[in-house]
């Protein structure tokens, strides 16, 4: 991690899932900003704010259960979060105040980025123009705060089989499912019944029929842990809760992400030559920041498939957008994926997304110094 990014109170209040917004890098969370939040729980402001304000809290609390947030916790991206105390001892430029919240975050900032190693990028994100002409006087980097930046790309862009595709679920009807698939189990478990065709018909009229399916395959993995429909059922069932609440709540998000990868390893142990599974499997290992394994997986699958397209795309994708940013493996895949695609009605979107992307590429490269060989991109 060559970035670490400092994070006023605005930001969080803006977007409390600000700081799952910045993938590979260290994000810093003053301990002021804590101080902030903490206020809004009894301050007379807009009930908006302060359930954003308790939003923060929530996140950063389960986030708090992987480990100490001020000696740092692993983000899913690749990155981490940590929490930095202000150190009032005499390290801050003369004639820099402390009095009030805002010099105190500046201050952090500049302690960080005194503190951080020299190969290390250091910057302030802030909304608040003050913040923004103070930090400048204290030769800090600092930036505005642009919500979805990088961090939503690939997982807006990662592509599955459309024949997989099941009914959107909400984030209500989420929680109303798995309620009541504890209830059923509860209930149902001693019974030699693998259906719901015995509930009652006020539990089937408030789920969905992707959740219905959902509690019969939680039903027959009771009799039967192996079933394969059962646990790809099951698999698939968390992989579109984690799609439903990736922008609203990440890290919910993300125990549904490790949820679908523990139901998928179980589908393939059993059924190892479904490559469409392999590669949803890579996409969520991918999400889980495991991109080493999410590569070593799609290639697997185009050792045995070369013109599986879901693979090769997604593929281009993970190198790109994972830690390494190997721009010329990705062009490889993307330039793989038009000449697969060429000519044919049915993969015109795929194909000019496929070029579209290589030309991004190619610009992001050139910037990076790593100009890349793109003579196969349409002009």
């Amino acid at each position: 991690m060559n970035k670490i990014v400092v994070l006023d109170t605005n930001v969080l209040l803006a977007d409390p899932n600000s700081v799952l917004s910045f993938p590979r890098a260290e994000v810093v969370i003053p301990e002021t900003v804590l101080g902030e939040l903490d206020k809004l729980k009894t301050a007379r402001v807009d009930p908006d704010l302060r359930f954003r304000g308790r939003e923060v809290s929530r996140i950063l609390f389960e986030l708090s259960e992987e480990g100490s947030l001020v000696d740092g916790v692993d983000l899913p991206d690749g990155g981490s979060l940590r929490v930095a105390p202000f150190e009032n001892d005499g390290t801050l430029p003369d004639g820099f105040q402390t009095r009030n919240a805002d010099d105190r975050v500046l201050a952090t900032a500049y302690q960080v980025r005194k503190a951080a190693d020299i190969t290390k990028e250091v910057t302030l994100i802030t909304n608040d123009l003050n913040m923004l002409l103070k930090a400048q006087t204290l030769g800090l980097e600092v930036e505005r705060y642009a919500e979805g930046v990088e961090g939503g790309f690939a997982r807006n862009y990662i592509i599955r089989p459309f024949q997989r595709y099941k009914i959107p679920i909400t984030i209500l009807a989420v929680a109303l499912a798995v309620f009541l698939a504890v209830i059923v189990i509860a209930l149902y478990m001693q019974q030699p019944s693998t259906s719901t065709a015995g509930l009652p018909s006020e539990f089937k009229n408030v789920l969905t029929p992707s959740q219905l399916k959902a509690l019969d395959a939680l039903q027959t993995l009771q009799s039967n842990p192996k079933d394969p429909e059962s646990l790809l059922q099951m698999a698939d069932f968390y992989y579109e809760q984690r799609a439903g609440t990736a922008e609203s709540d990440p890290v919910t998000a993300l125990e549904y992400g490790r949820q679908s990868i523990r139901y998928f390893e179980r589908y393939l142990a059993v059924s190892p030559q479904d490559n469409s599974a392999k590669v949803d499997l890579a996409a969520l290992y991918f999400y889980n920041g495991q991109t080493d394994q999410a590569i070593r997986l799609v290639g697997e699958v185009l050792k045995q498939d070369k013109t599986n397209l879901n693979g090769n795309f997604n593929l281009g994708i993970f190198y790109w957008k994972g830690p390494q940013r190997d721009f010329q493996a990705a062009a490889a895949q993307f330039q793989k994926v038009i000449d697969l695609t060429k000519g044919d009605e049915q993969q015109h979107a795929l194909n000019q997304r496929a070029q579209a992307f290589l030309s991004q590429l190619a610009v992001e490269a050139k910037a990076a110094g790593r100009a890349i060989d793109t003579s196969g991109v349409a002009q």
